[in-house]
């Protein structure tokens, strides 16, 4: 059985989906701080199994034992995490509470139940203002941001694990910028409050949720000024963990980093014009200051997921757009 920290998140949901139809049991565990019950019965209907989610949180030691004894865990999927670049630099102690507090907390009941095989969900941030484009794993990795800083903490006490206690399988999956939802309608993005990410920002307002985007800068050293990224469709990225959780349970008892991105540069504003063509929706939007932690622009070289984990991101900025206006028109307010 997979265990997913985090398992009823927006990640989490889509990998779950795919592990189940590749056959793989999964238990999703889950304190819903961003991200609602619906969604996992939303996940059923999708894969038409009944899917357990424990309700818990990753920083308690009682709450993760306790799902070790219940469960025969054979590998953990990390989610787990508080993931908004801006909201990490106000709060730094909660990110660092939660990301490497919760981190540290799982690794320790993974010892206790002797479970060795671990896919973490660390994110592009931890290279920072890279270099270069397109960015390759061996880049040098200088966070630009409290969340970043968080990511790469965990992935240094992962490669100390590592050195420790060899028989771990460990893969580090540096997350460029997911988007898209499941093509049927039924699971997507669902952020609490305001989003912090941008295709929710722009979905809610072709709803009439939100009155008008925000773009944060409009003064890089981009084509447009706008700030450039790497985004890919969340399946392409379930796609990913797939790939990595076959590998480890090959048990290469290694560690391993990989990128999982599409190789393409794409600005804020080149995305805006793509959902308006996929929706037929205008977005209107306003540049406003840019965002304290942002860098200018950020793509992967994802070569190495393909070497090593049989992996390629298949679907295009016109799917991403499509899936995520599908998500969001047939569900104005969310799982709500």
């Amino acid at each position: 059985m997979i265990l997913l920290t985090g398992g009823a998140g927006f990640i989490g949901l889509h990998t779950a989906a795919v592990l189940v139809g590749a056959g793989h049991q999964v238990v999703l565990f889950d304190n819903f701080s961003n991200s609602k019950p619906l969604g996992v019965k939303r996940l059923e209907s999708i894969t038409g199994r009944a899917v357990p989610c424990v309700e818990g949180d990753v920083r308690s030691s009682q709450d993760m034992d306790r799902l070790f004894d219940q469960y025969p865990v054979s590998a953990v999927i990390h989610f787990a995490g508080l993931k908004a670049v801006g909201e990490g630099e106000t709060q730094p102690l909660r990110y660092y509470d939660n990301n490497v507090t919760g981190s540290l907390v799982l690794l320790a009941a993974m010892q206790r139940a002797e479970v060795r095989r671990i896919i973490f969900s660390s994110s592009a941030t931890i290279y920072g203002n890279s270099d270069s484009n397109p960015i390759p794993e061996t880049a040098a990795l200088q966070p630009a941001n409290v969340y970043g800083r968080t990511k790469l903490m965990v992935e240094d006490i992962l490669r100390d694990l590592h050195v420790a206690a060899p028989g771990w399988s460990i893969a580090l999956l540096r997350y460029f910028n997911p988007v898209g939802a499941h093509p049927g309608g039924l699971i997507g993005e669902d952020p609490s409050g305001i989003p912090n990410n941008l295709m929710p920002f722009v979905t809610q307002v072709a709803v009439g949720r939100l009155a008008e985007l925000q773009v944060f800068g409009g003064d890089y050293p981009t084509p447009d000024g706008s700030g450039v990224r790497d985004y890919i469709h969340v399946m392409d990225l379930a796609e990913g963990h797939r790939a990595a959780l076959d590998w480890a349970l090959r048990d290469p008892q290694e560690i391993l980093a990989a990128n999982l991105g599409t190789g393409q540069g794409c600005s804020v504003l080149e995305l805006v014009r793509a959902f308006e063509k996929a929706s037929g929706q205008a977005i209107p939007y306003r540049i406003v200051a840019r965002r304290a932690g942002d860098v200018a622009a950020c793509w992967s070289d994802p070569s190495l997921a393909a070497a090593r984990l049989g992996w390629n991101a298949t679907r295009s900025l016109e799917d991403m757009c499509r899936d995520a206006w599908n998500w969001q028109r047939n569900n104005p307010q969310g799982f709500a």
